[in-house]
């Protein structure tokens, strides 16, 4: 049963983007705080400030004001933009070379600063140098069965460490010192301080493209088998049942309590509290979605959109209203690390006595006594 709990709202329209040019392609997105960055098929990278404007009945929309944009000179496409926004650096990834930018004006860095034979990276978001002036990157390498470790300053780039991998590696997370790893045919955990490995599933890169995403300190979601999207930590068990995805899913994100997931005809979205599949949105033709600070982003080749999460005591309102009480608590329970501990004591207690009527008026005396109790 469906759960209103996003909204898809439009951001960058094409035509701020390419104007009449139709052969233009969005390749890739990053946004940080409210600056959208935007990598095209034509070696370009476009800013825009994204505005969030709520209206007098509560309706979210945001308006882009183009900033500036930036030619890369080559004739290849921008694959992968991350902000290091401690450092004011974009790493921008195009022709298998990570260059630094400022965030600002797009300008490369006066040293030329940059990482060569990168097929993808990753970011380290639970870094382990502890030095706030640098971010840690993980590289796929252009070299087989090698992923590098690199710290990256201000204005240079120092390797840490090689580790080679048992198979050609095509998708990595980072937390600590633990890469989440697709290989050629499976899943695995490596530490790349140790050395040490874990086997986690079987999985055919040849087949489907490989979704592996850090969505927590030592944990990591996957693409599965079966069109399952499964949970697993560092030591290579799972603390949560998977979700039920389609077989062919894109990209997926988190926004908890929900995991948003992105096939060719429609976005879903499932709770982590239950599993269920809780709404479907209609959506052609997208082929990215990613979760910026807790906004999450999808893009077709042509336009950029944002799902804007409804507030959670609105959907406990309207589940408690179509008396799905069962699904009302989970929610709630769930909402608690998004709430103040005093605000959401409140709203519980008025949650519980709410609950505690339906089931009384279901005849069901003796939920509604522990629910009053």
């Amino acid at each position: 049963m469906s759960v209103k709990a996003f909204k898809l709202v439009s951001a960058v329209e094409r035509e701020m983007l390419m104007g009449d040019k139709n052969y233009i392609n969005i390749e890739c997105i990053e946004c940080c705080g409210k600056n959208l960055y935007i990598g095209t098929n034509d070696c370009f990278i476009y800013h825009f400030l994204l505005d969030e404007k709520i209206s007098t009945a509560g309706k979210i929309t945001f308006a882009a004001t183009k900033q500036l944009h930036k030619y890369l000179g080559l004739k290849k496409p921008v694959s992968e933009l991350k902000a290091a926004s401690a450092l004011t650096r974009l790493l921008v990834l195009c022709d298998n070379t990570i260059t630094l930018v400022n965030m600002m004006n797009l300008e490369p860095v006066p040293t030329g600063a940059r990482i060569k034979g990168a097929v993808t990276f990753a970011l380290n978001e639970n870094p382990v140098s502890g030095d706030p002036f640098c971010v840690e990157v993980c590289i796929i390498s252009v070299k087989r069965r090698t992923i590098q470790m690199f710290m990256v300053f201000e204005d240079r780039v120092q390797i840490v460490k090689e580790v080679f991998t048992p198979e050609q590696p095509c998708a990595v997370a980072v937390d600590g010192y633990y890469l989440c790893l697709a290989l050629t045919t499976q899943y695995i955990i490596l530490n790349y301080n140790t050395g040490a490995s874990q086997d986690l599933f079987p999985y055919c890169s040849d087949e489907k493209r490989p979704i592996v995403k850090r969505i927590g300190r030592q944990e990591f979601l996957l693409a599965g088998p079966g069109g399952l999207g499964m949970f697993a930590t560092v030591d290579g068990i799972s603390q949560r049942a998977p979700v039920h995805w389609s077989e062919n899913v894109i990209g997926a994100a988190l926004c908890f309590p929900y995991v948003v997931a992105l096939d060719d005809e429609f976005i879903t979205v499932h709770s982590m509290l239950d599993q269920q599949q809780k709404q479907t949105l209609p959506f052609k033709e997208g082929h990215i979605l990613q979760d910026f600070e807790g906004k999450v982003i999808v893009a077709t080749n042509k336009g950029v959109y944002i799902l804007v999460p409804l507030p959670l005591e609105k959907q406990i309102q309207d589940l408690l209203a179509s008396h799905r009480v069962e699904e009302a608590l989970v929610l709630a329970k769930g909402a608690r690390r998004n709430i103040p501990k005093e605000k959401f004591q409140v709203m519980y207690k008025r949650i519980l006595q709410q609950a505690g009527f339906i089931q009384f008026a279901q005849l069901q005396f003796l939920e509604a006594k522990e629910l009053f109790r």
